[in-house]
């Protein structure tokens, strides 16, 4: 890595952060920004899918009102998390790099698409808690969160508050901690078998940190539906991109 990498990753790390802490696609700004340093698909995967956990604890730093009386419901959670972020890694680990250049487009279309989901109802009354069906949507999550993790984020939100009586911030605070459980367990697995690029980590999951630190206060501030619009339009621009380069 040159010098001015890093300058340029922990700038991207912020604001992957910041988007990863508000809207759930911090992968839609730090993983393009690893491909375009040179790093294969896989290895540019799992070197953002460790550098996240950085993320992840930036966010839960910054949501601790936020997660005020959820310990009880998040620690039994946080075991369904576990199972699907070593279930997703797993898959990561097996299946050839070739697959996985094929399959990326489509998860990101799939994900930048997902962000435009209307959630005005998401503060409505209060729903029901559904037990089981809540944690065995969270392990699903965490399945594809270890696996790729594009807008696992945004998909986790909606089943929380779907199916508990969170407000938009309660929900987005329980999603970090859930997600961040998913990507440490992730993060290492590929830390110990996958080819993650360490000098990469370290500036990007700075930057991540911060950015992650950020985006409760952006929550309890202002609406996020205008930034939600703006990655949705780049996720998809990312995805026929890398489409184009994976199916010529």
């Amino acid at each position: 890595m040159t010098w001015w990498m890093y300058v340029v990753l922990p700038l991207a790390g912020v604001g992957a952060g910041l988007v990863g802490s508000v809207a759930g696609l911090a992968s839609l700004i730090s993983y393009p920004v690893l491909l375009a340093f040179g790093l294969p698909p896989v290895t540019a995967n799992v070197t953002n899918s460790v550098s996240l956990v950085f993320a992840s604890a930036g966010s839960v730093a910054g949501s601790r009102p936020e997660l005020t009386g959820q310990g009880p419901r998040l620690r039994w959670l946080a075991l369904a998390a576990v199972a699907g972020g070593g279930t997703g890694s797993a898959l990561l680990l097996l299946a050839p790099a070739e697959t996985f250049e094929f399959v990326v487009p489509w998860l990101i279309a799939g994900a930048s698409l997902a962000i435009l989901l209307p959630r005005q109802a998401a503060d409505a009354e209060p729903r029901r808690r559904h037990g089981w069906m809540l944690a065995g949507g969270v392990a699903l999550v965490g399945v594809y969160g270890g696996y790729f993790g594009a807008a696992a984020g945004i998909v986790l939100l909606a089943l929380l508050l779907a199916m508990t009586p969170d407000s938009f911030a309660r929900g987005s605070a329980a999603k970090n901690v859930l997600l961040g459980v998913a990507n440490a367990v992730a993060a290492g697995a590929f830390a110990l078998f996958g080819p993650v690029h360490w000098l990469a980590v370290l500036p990007l999951g700075a930057g991540l940190f911060v950015g992650g630190r950020l985006g409760p206060a952006v929550i309890r501030k202002s609406p996020p539906a205008a930034l939600r619009g703006i990655i949705a339009a780049l996720g998809l621009g990312l995805a026929v991109h890398l489409g184009w380069q994976a199916y010529r």
